[in-house]
């Protein structure tokens, strides 16, 4: 506790730190004021079918990643998610198309022609889902749009107003990445899926206590068990290991052809991060984005499956596309044939493996399994909070027992202690751990 304490002083002591952090929290501060400023010609105090649609189903997950903003028809209703599903399509495209790909290796000015495309992608979808949350709000609660009021002129205005809400997210993500502490649209989701988390608690605590099953203070401990142990969990596989494979290790080492001097080739255990997750959760939410325009009690029994991220044929496509993106991610992050080029070039090799294209296909073979492990780890912790379910927990709790919610806040929290620890280390100032290193999610040196 005094460790913490006087981290905390020299924490105020840095100026430039300091007001790093206190623009964090005042643009934290307007989205989570932004997340109760209600549509205009919306009556708030009608809207309770829309809250009760999203307590459970596919609709709680997108309520939590607007952090309650969806349920309370906000201006922030549509959140981050639209930004989140145009940046997939553009990794998607930069791989895919070779126009997209040229402009990916331009360096500064393709990265900016690529954020510039993603942005208007962003654009474009929100103009579809602005009029498909429209209509379901229409359909769940009519009765909360004012009398005297339009359909259409709503329908027209409301749509606009939600587009430049979100885009108004990105913004303030975007702020808080330049001037203020992490990475800002990461910690705009990460705010919104931890501002559920106090009435969860409440709710589960609750459920426990009072119901005639429940199971009582000795369930109540075992759930809290199993939580902290998949949290330990979920962190190792964030942070990562410090070495590979030792079978690996002792061959993935580059040696310089001149001067007998050894470089090592920086590999990663779990390159992807928590990226996987991101995308394959994005495109779950593509379901529910079509079956908006439909009543859902009409649609078929697999439509109905994917919309309950509880069913067994949910979480099946869940892990499948997790361990797919893993893979996809993997070879996007740390390209195998770049890497051979870029040893061969600089005259180094792997002792006992030609260079060239048998180089590529040697770390190609080794990162592919390294990451098979590392994919099938997090696609067991995606569908624990449907593990979570089978032993009773309260849908809004068994959230923060796996999935992205859980990997975010993981993510996000040891990211923005890493930038944390790198201020104070370089004004010669104890870290935020005994260890004085935070192990984030740097690359790993194979050695």
């Amino acid at each position: 506790m005094k460790k913490l304490i006087e981290t905390l002083k020299n924490i105020w002591k840095i100026e430039d730190l300091r007001g790093r952090i206190l623009v964090t929290l005042l643009f934290t501060a307007i989205y989570r004021f932004g997340s109760f400023v209600v549509l205009p010609g919306i009556n708030p105090s009608m809207l309770d079918k829309l809250q009760s649609q999203t307590q459970g189903g596919l609709m709680s997950l997108l309520d939590m990643f607007s952090g309650g903003a969806f349920s309370n028809a906000s201006i922030f209703a549509l959140g981050i998610m639209p930004y989140i599903s145009a940046s997939i399509v553009m990794q998607l495209l930069a791989v895919a198309v070779p126009y997209f790909q040229k402009m990916q290796r331009e360096g500064e000015s393709g990265r900016k022609k690529i954020s510039m495309y993603t942005r208007w992608l962003t654009v474009g979808i929100l103009l579809l889902q602005a009029p498909s949350y429209l209509i379901n709000l229409k359909m769940t609660a009519g009765n909360a749009l004012a009398s005297g009021i339009s359909w259409t002129v709503f329908l027209i205005t409301a749509s606009v107003i939600l587009a430049a809400g979100s885009m108004f997210i990105l913004w303030l993500g975007e702020r808080i990445t330049d001037k203020g502490i992490g990475n800002g649209i990461s910690l705009i989701i990460m705010i919104g899926i931890i501002a559920r988390l106090p009435q969860a608690f409440i709710q589960e605590v609750g459920s426990r206590f009072t119901a005639i099953s429940g199971g009582g203070l000795i369930m109540f401990l075992i759930e809290i068990l199993i939580l902290f142990a998949v949290v330990c969990a979920a962190i190792v596989l964030v942070q990562g290991t410090r070495r590979i494979p030792v079978q690996y290790a002792k061959r993935l080492v580059a040696n310089k052809q001149y001067g007998g001097a050894r470089q090592y080739i920086p590999v990663k255990l779990f390159a992807a991060n928590v990226m996987p997750i991101i995308f394959a959760q994005a495109l779950m939410f593509i379901p529910l984005a079509v079956v908006q325009y439909s009543a859902p009690e009409n649609s078929s029994w697999v439509v109905r499956s994917l919309l309950n991220h509880h069913s067994w044929l949910y979480n099946i496509i869940f892990a499948f596309l997790i361990i797919a993106f893993t893979y996809f991610y993997t070879a996007i992050t740390l390209n195998a044939t770049q890497m051979a080029e870029d040893m061969k070039r600089n005259n180094g090799f792997i002792p006992g493996v030609k260079p060239g294209k048998d180089t590529a296909d040697y770390i190609d073979n080794v990162m592919s399994r390294i990451t098979l492990p590392g994919s099938l780890f997090i696609a067991f912790i995606a569908i624990m909070p449907a593990l979570a379910g089978l032993l009773d927990v309260q849908d809004a709790f068994s959230q923060f027992f796996g999935g992205t919610s859980l990997l975010i806040l993981i993510g996000v929290v040891l990211d923005t202690l890493q930038q944390i620890e790198s201020h104070l280390l370089m004004r010669h100032y104890d870290g935020l751990l005994n260890s004085g290193r935070i192990h984030g999610r740097g690359g790993i040196a194979a050695y």
